[in-house]
Formats: C-alpha cells, sequence, structure tokens
C-alpha cells in the first residue's frame, strides 16, 4: 500500500469505530431524569421534615370547634297534657288498669280508655308493659310516656289518631317515681353535649 496508509513498521493508521450517537443521547436524557427525580425528591424531603407541605400546616393548626349553636338542638317533645294515654291490663291482677290510669292523671296525661287487653295482648306480654300507637308517637308521645315505665316495648300499629296504648305486662310493679321521670324527660329535651374532641 502506498501513501498515508503505508506500513513502514513503526506505525499504524488509526481505525476508530463509528460513533453511536443514539447510546450517547440516551444517556444523556437517562443522567437528566435521574438528576432531577433526585432533586424533587430531596424538595419533598425538605417541605415534609421543615412543615413547608399542607398537611404538616394543618397538622400544627388548631382544629376548629364548633360552637354550642351549631350542634343540632335536641328534638322538641310533647308535654304530657298533650298525651292521650289508653291504659288497659294484661295481666290477671284486677284493678290494675284503673290505678295505672289514676296515677298517670296526676302526672299530667290525658287519659282515654281503661280497660282489659284485647285478646290478642292478654296475658300475653312478659315484660313491664307496651307502648302501641301510631308511626308519629315513635318520636313523640312514646320517647314522654315511657320515662314513667322503663323498659316498656314499643309498637306501632295503622292508626292515624295521636292517642296511644299503655298495655300493662305481667312484670309491672310500679311507675317511675315523679322525680326519677322528670329527670329522664329533662335528659331527652336537654340532651348532654358530645364530648369534646378539641
Amino acid at each position: 500500500m502506498g501513501g498515508k496508509y503505508r506500513i513502514t513498521g513503526n506505525t499504524y493508521p488509526r481505525m476508530r469505530r463509528p460513533r453511536h450517537r443514539r447510546k450517547l443521547a440516551l444517556s444523556v436524557t437517562a443522567a437528566v431524569v435521574a438528576l432531577g427525580l433526585a432533586g424533587w425528591g430531596t424538595l419533598q424531603l425538605i417541605d415534609v421534615f421543615t412543615g413547608g407541605n399542607e398537611q404538616a400546616n394543618a397538622a400544627g393548626r388548631p382544629k376548629a370547634c364548633p360552637s354550642p349553636s351549631a350542634t343540632k338542638a335536641a328534638k322538641a317533645l310533647p308535654k304530657p297534657a298533650a298525651i292521650k294515654v289508653n291504659i288497659y291490663n294484661a295481666t290477671p291482677r284486677s284493678g290494675l288498669a284503673k290505678a295505672a290510669a289514676d296515677e298517670l292523671k296526676k302526672r299530667g296525661f290525658i287519659i282515654g280508655k281503661v280497660d282489659n287487653a284485647p285478646a290478642a295482648y292478654d296475658k300475653k306480654v312478659p315484660g313491664p308493659g307496651v307502648l302501641l300507637g301510631g308511626p308519629t308517637a315513635m318520636n313523640g308521645s312514646f320517647p314522654v310516656l315511657g320515662t314513667q315505665l322503663p323498659g316498656a316495648a314499643q309498637k306501632t300499629d295503622a292508626r292515624r289518631t295521636a292517642d296511644v296504648d299503655l298495655i300493662i305486662g305481667t312484670t309491672f310493679k310500679a311507675f317511675s317515681t315523679p322525680a326519677a321521670a322528670a329527670t329522664a324527660l329533662t335528659a331527652l329535651t336537654k340532651p348532654a353535649p358530645a364530648p369534646s374532641t378539641c
């Protein structure tokens, strides 16, 4: 060979591989992405430890407690003088319905019918009693009348009148004392506030 490619024994022509520009571009891109992710992660860690993010700021602020006026008001319940009670005796003891009617009348309730229980309930009420009335009585008359006879079962029927039935059961002994009934009624109309979490 002649010219610049002639081999003289002490020098050899330099044969370079063709440059791979794609590999170089990918390497540079990967390096830039890695540096960006590392920088972003560093900023996030700094925000967490210095309280720069919103969650950390929210945790540091005191919680806003609802004011008493914002709490749900107690539901208005009818007065005993607005509740008409029919009293039925489902026990073998005679005169119990009349005695119960006299006591509830002293406590301000309006007394309706006083009689023995119908066959569906006669000697079939195992507890102290059953309160029976229309669907509206569940959140009205029943809670008020229930303060006089704790433990009485509550059932609704299809009646559209506002009166309620008190069917005296076999374990009935006496009504609550007037003081205990008044305390229970006060608790219903003015429930204790929920414990503060603030």
